[in-house]
């Protein structure tokens, strides 16, 4: 089964708007054994996308198109598909009736613009939208069938999983699939890949590397007979050979799996942040019921603030600077002192784009404190992505993961890690 994909709207097209759509369609259309061969943009005229819906059945079985199926004069989808077929738009009773009775449900009068939604080409099959408004359809058009979702996100994702995806097994018969995906912190992606060699050379067994600052998640997926049974045993041997530097699996994010090694230890963190200016308390608090072990955070900025609500001494950032090891396990000791947590986790640095007090770009250093006398101070290594104004956002980003990497692994008895994945001591006294 050959498919390509068609996204729709000048937002997309101008750059306005991200293009996630098509990122996750072409993933999950792969994770099924379904080939995508080409992926276009086009932007809201009709003639345009006929063009381009009729040019890629030429070449493939299918097409699935998003966005252009909402209710203003802009959404152009549905008018080209039904130009494509030769037929007419019609309005469907059955979409008229639903419109109806959300507009009535949530208390809102209907806007007569709101029925175009309920215009469908005629003869086209209607895919069942169970998140949101706008069905998606199906069209028969000479050389192929045409899938069109809308352009929200999680609608599109609904009607692919719900009805698409399923159809298009049927259809071709694609071979029983397994996925899974591990995250890892702390390791290069060359580092991931190197390790994971012979997993690659595994019968059945695709790898696909998906990289962010300071992360690389490992897809995992299986094909043919026994797709779980191979999925398992690649995912054991992929923790084998990566070790601690697997901190969860699909969508078990790092700030939540240290949430969960908090409260099975009763204990909760405090953060102080220098370069990264709240991004960690941030992060630590994206999750429902976080304020169970996160106490809070202090953002010390300017210099002068971290000797007076942390209690860094003064001296010590006269003669060093704010970006020292000293200045971090003081920050560290202090957010936990005053906030009253069982850990204090700080970081303090060079975010860039120019350095600072002698010290380069990308010098960072990540303080802890906790417990029996626990002080660590670990130096992550950051490589510098370039030279323009990306930079002090990806530093931020990696300062974050490292952060909250060094916590986990001092909940699990660990030592920090470097980019090859060898544990460093870093400066650490445990009482």
């Amino acid at each position: 089964m050959r498919v390509e994909l068609l996204t729709v709207g000048d937002e997309l097209l101008l750059g306005d708007t991200v293009n996630g759509n098509a990122a996750w369609l072409g993933r999950r259309l792969a994770d099924h054994g379904v080939e995508v061969t080409r992926s276009v943009v086009v932007g809201d005229e009709t003639d345009v996308i006929v063009e381009a819906v009729t040019s890629a059945l030429g070449r493939a079985d299918a097409v699935i198109t998003t966005g252009g199926l909402g209710p203003t004069y802009d959404d152009l989808t549905r008018d080209a598909l039904a130009k494509a077929a030769g037929v007419a738009l019609v309005r469907d009773p059955a979409l008229e009736r639903r419109l109806r009775e959300r507009s009535a449900a949530s208390g809102r009068g209907l806007q007569p613009m709101a029925m175009r939604m309920a215009e469908v080409p005629e003869g086209a099959g209607l895919l069942h939208n169970s998140a949101g408004t706008a069905p998606g359809l199906r069209v028969e058009l000479p050389g192929g069938v045409a899938y069109a979702l809308p352009g929200v996100p999680f609608e599109m994702r609904t009607i692919m999983d719900e009805v698409v995806l399923p159809e298009l097994a049927g259809i071709a018969g694609l071979p029983a699939v397994a996925r899974r995906t591990l995250r890892t912190a702390g390791l290069w992606e060359s580092v991931v890949a190197t390790r994971l060699a012979e997993v690659e050379a595994m019968d059945g067994i695709r790898l696909a590397y998906l990289p962010d600052p300071a992360e690389v998640k490992i897809r995992i997926t299986a094909a043919g007979p026994d797709a779980p049974g191979r999925l398992a045993t690649a995912g054991t041997r992929v923790r084998e050979l990566l070790g601690p530097a697997v901190y969860g699996t699909d969508d078990e994010t790092l700030d939540r799996v240290v949430h969960r090694l908090l409260a099975e230890r009763g204990a909760g963190v405090a953060v102080a942040e220098s370069l990264t200016g709240g991004l960690i308390g941030a992060e630590l608090t994206a999750m429902p019921g976080s304020s169970a072990t996160y106490a809070g955070g202090i953002v010390s900025y300017a210099t002068e603030l971290k000797a007076r609500l942390l209690g860094v001494p003064e001296d010590l950032l006269a003669e060093h600077g704010a970006v020292h090891p000293d200045v971090a396990a003081a920050m560290a000791a202090g957010v936990r002192d005053r906030l009253g947590a069982a850990y204090g986790l700080s970081v303090t640095g060079v975010a860039g784009p120019e350095p600072q007090d002698g010290r380069p770009v990308g010098t960072v250093y990540i303080g802890l404190a906790g417990p029996g006398n626990l002080r660590t101070v670990a130096e992550p290594r950051l490589p510098v992505p370039g030279s323009g104004p990306e930079i002090r956002a990806v530093i931020r980003r990696m300062t974050v993961v490292h952060a909250l990497d060094l916590l986990r692994r001092t909940l699990l008895g660990l030592g920090p890690v470097d980019g090859d994945g060898d544990a460093r001591a870093g400066r650490e006294e445990c009482g």
